[in-house]
Order: structure tokens, then sequence, then C-alpha cells
């Protein structure tokens, strides 16, 4: 056993300056995660010195490790956070098995990714569903794809696509390559794609310069400011696994190490 991690059998209490330094964080950030409810209630001596245990430097380690890259999502984070509540409950089964199903979350927001760069790949190509579509005005075009007008109008003042319009009265008229180039964006954003990346892919197709749809979306041009994880998608996503993966890993030595410190009977 590690000599320098306290044994939980016979705890030595540790100051919040103890507990920064063995995760390598600020004394502040430590009582930060102690507010948001990151690691279990801390006791206080007759001195009123806060007294932290192994098992606050270990949830510690568990939520700096969540929370040390982008923001990846609503669903992806709620996963994430399941894992800390288990681990300050003292449950590390719990805090592993939800870790998996983290792991499974990011990996179904990637084949998500991907299958829609196989629908902008396919339609790329020319091989567009809406072929024989009929022209429709903004209202219905939104029916159909289940989207508002406000949404269309956004998308197309972004950049996104350009929309004829009648000679007599200016109203839009959406055709078939017009709805299909919709369904495009449409699964890309519901992906979880920015505009910024959808604008950046796009821009190169309408040029005629897209050679590679992935690495499009996922690159930024030099000079773009990125914002949003979204900006670069596909990286993030890969980035957000790995974590995952070395997060199951964390768990996995953090639960042995717990073993062996529990007393033999």
């Amino acid at each position: 056993m590690n000599p320098n991690r306290p044994n939980s059998s016979s705890p030595k209490p540790l100051r919040t300056s103890d507990l920064a330094q063995a995760v390598g964080i600020h004394p502040n950030t430590v009582r930060r995660y102690e507010e948001w409810g990151l690691i279990p209630p801390v006791e206080r001596g007759r001195n009123g010195y806060r007294i932290y245990t192994q098992k606050h430097v270990d949830c510690l380690r568990v939520a700096r490790a969540i929370f040390a890259g982008d923001y990846a999502g609503r669903a992806i984070r709620q996963a994430a956070t399941r894992i800390i509540q288990f681990c300050v409950a003292d449950d590390w089964g719990g805090a592993l098995e939800a870790a998996y199903q983290h792991k499974a979350a990011i990996q179904s927001e990637k084949a998500q990714a991907l299958a829609a760069v196989d629908l902008l790949e396919h339609w790329a190509q020319g091989k567009a569903a809406d072929a024989g579509a009929r022209y429709l005005h903004i209202a219905d075009a939104a029916r159909l794809l289940g989207l508002s007008c406000d949404k269309l109008r956004n998308w197309e003042r972004n950049g996104l696509l350009t929309v004829p319009r009648e000679s007599e009265n200016g109203y839009r008229v959406y055709g078939p390559e017009e709805i299909s180039r919709l369904r495009v964006i449409r699964m890309l954003i519901q992906a979880g794609y920015s505009l910024m990346a959808i604008l950046r892919m796009l821009t190169l197709l309408d040029r005629g310069e897209l050679e590679d749809a992935r690495l499009a979306l996922d690159t930024p041009n030099p000079g773009e400011d990125v914002y949003m994880a979204a900006d670069h998608w596909l990286t993030t996503l890969a980035a957000e696994e790995q974590r995952s993966k070395d997060l199951i890993t964390l768990l996995d030595r953090i639960i042995s190490a717990r073993n062996m410190s529990k007393p033999s009977t």
C-alpha cells in the first residue's frame, strides 16, 4: 500500500491545504467543490477547522477527472454527475456502474455524430431523397421537417442556406434542394455540431472545395475563434471517450485501495 495514502481504518485528518496539494488544485477550489456537493460533508474539529479524510481525496479526484474536459452536452454531463453522487454516498460499486453508463452515453453521442456525417456525405454526392418533392412555402416546409418557421429563418440568417423567393410577393420557396439541405442541417445540429462548424463545412461544399466532411466539421479555420466544444465536436467526443476510460481505471484503483485498507476479519 502507498505509504503516502492515509489508511481509512486509522485515518489521519487532512487539512484543506493537504487535500488541495494531493489533487493539485487551489484550496479555494476545494471549498467550492464542497459547496457544490461534489465531495462528502466535512466534519470540523474543536478549533473549527475542516477535517478531511481519504474519502474526500478520492471523491475530489473523481470530480476533477470528470470536469477536466469541455462541456460535452447535458446527457453526458448528467451521466457524469451520477458517478459523483455515488462517490459522495460512499457507493463505489454504484459509481463504477455509473461510469460504464457514462462511457456508453458518450459512445452513443459519437455514433449519432458519425451517422449525421454519413447522411451529409450521401447528400453531398447528389443522392437527394427529396428529389421529387414539391415546392413549399415556409410554413409547409417547417411542418414537413418538424421545425419552427423562426428556426428556418435563423438558419438562413446564419448563412446555412439561401432560399429563393417568388418574384411576385417575395415569399420564400423551398424546393427539393433546400428541403434536402435542411434535413442534413437538422440532423447535424441534433447530433451536436455547432452552427459554426456546419457553416464552415457548407461553405467549402458550396465552393466545390469539400474533400473531407468530417475534417471540415471538426477543424476550425485559422483565426476562427472556438467558443464551444461543438465547434470541433468529433474531437471533443473522442477526448471524452478516452476520459471516460481513464475514469473507470481511476475508480478501479480507488476501489482496490479501499478494499486493501479494510481491516482483515
